[in-house]
């Protein structure tokens, strides 16, 4: 069985609640129909209740079994706004309050604040940046976690290194240069993120052009240091490095060049890339050459599960990786 449909299956054993403020859009629509008929979540469209319901009508997609949160229900966005208001974790006054009712991007995460949806997802008409600073400013981040990322999958047909074949990387999307601190917090949050999507022993590798030592300049060094912060901020985690990404993954290479014990060199299922140079030209030399499945990248470091799609992003997409979020949802339930 392949990742996404044990993904598939742990989603629909227990359907999480996700809020989708770009429900106008044809495509996310017809992902909310596919993801309500098999079951994989409780879809909550947020936004303008009668012309939601027009363009449904129009493109003949049933919106039963869905809720409609309506932003023009002055008597609900009232209610709504009252919760608001007395819980902890609202940084508004009342008039600023009362307006983000009426931003479907917004009220869907003021949704998550009060627990009344597990999931935000959106992407396809807001830009990741507005997704990433409303839900800093709404949501905030989880404790211990320096900056927002990003982390995905990618399945490789042919290979048994990984975890069967897995590989999980980050950050290849949101953070451009990260600091040692930054990058510190990269590699706890995507550990945490793939141990959840996967239930693996995971071992993480921090990348460079570098290993063990081979070399020393400040490159090297931003590696090290975050090496040294994460092992020292989360000792739970299997976190290590530098490592040059054969001595990541192949177990011959590190028993060469690896000159310590170490449980992550040569079998490392997460790596690190230094910055998002490396991280985007990884992933898609990964993806070309080999012709991997990639899953992601998803959006990390947040108190609840925000999440970012393509612009571009098919139904086959939206709905992958809204499965996803319903398995971190589940995690984070768990451990709450």
């Amino acid at each position: 069985m392949d990742l996404m449909q044990t993904l598939r299956e742990r989603a629909a054993a227990r359907p999480m609640r996700v809020a989708f403020p770009e429900g106008d859009n044809e495509t996310m629509m017809r992902a909310v129909r596919e993801l309500a008929d098999q079951k994989l979540a409780e879809c909550v469209l947020v936004g303008d209740g009668a012309e939601l319901e027009r363009l449904a009508g129009e493109r003949g997609i049933s919106l039963e079994g869905i809720e409609v949160v309506d932003i023009n229900d002055e008597e609900a966005n009232a209610a709504c706004c009252e919760r608001y208001l007395a819980h902890p974790d609202c940084k508004y006054k009342p008039k600023g309050a009362a307006r983000r009712m009426t931003r479907p991007l917004e009220r869907s995460l003021i949704l998550q604040v009060l627990g009344d949806v597990d999931v935000m997802f959106a992407g396809i008409a807001n830009a990741t940046g507005d997704i990433i600073l409303a839900g800093q400013t709404i949501v905030g981040l989880a404790d211990g976690v320096e900056t927002i990322s990003s982390c995905g999958i990618a399945q490789v047909p042919g290979w048994d290194g990984g975890e069967g074949g897995l590989i999980g990387f980050g950050d290849s999307a949101v953070c451009v240069n990260p600091t040692p601190a930054e990058l510190a917090s990269i590699a706890c949050a995507s550990s945490d993120t793939v141990a959840a999507l996967t239930g693996w022993d995971v071992r993480c590798a921090l990348l460079s052009h570098s290993t063990d030592g081979s070399m020393d300049n400040e490159l090297v060094d931003k590696v090290r240091e975050a090496r040294d912060i994460a092992n020292e901020s989360r000792p739970d985690l299997k976190i290590d490095g530098e490592f040059q990404f054969d001595a990541a993954i192949n177990p011959k290479v590190a028993a060469k060049k690896v000159h310590h014990d170490s449980e992550v060199a040569g079998h490392a299922n997460l790596l690190i890339w230094p910055d998002i140079n490396v991280g985007n030209i990884g992933v898609k030399i990964i993806q070309n050459l080999t012709g991997a499945d990639a899953y992601g990248p998803m959006l990390q470091g947040f108190k609840k599960i925000v999440c970012d799609c393509s612009r571009s992003a098919p139904v086959s997409e939206i709905v992958g990786n809204v499965v996803m979020s319903c398995v971190r949802a589940q995690a984070l339930a768990e451990g709450e």
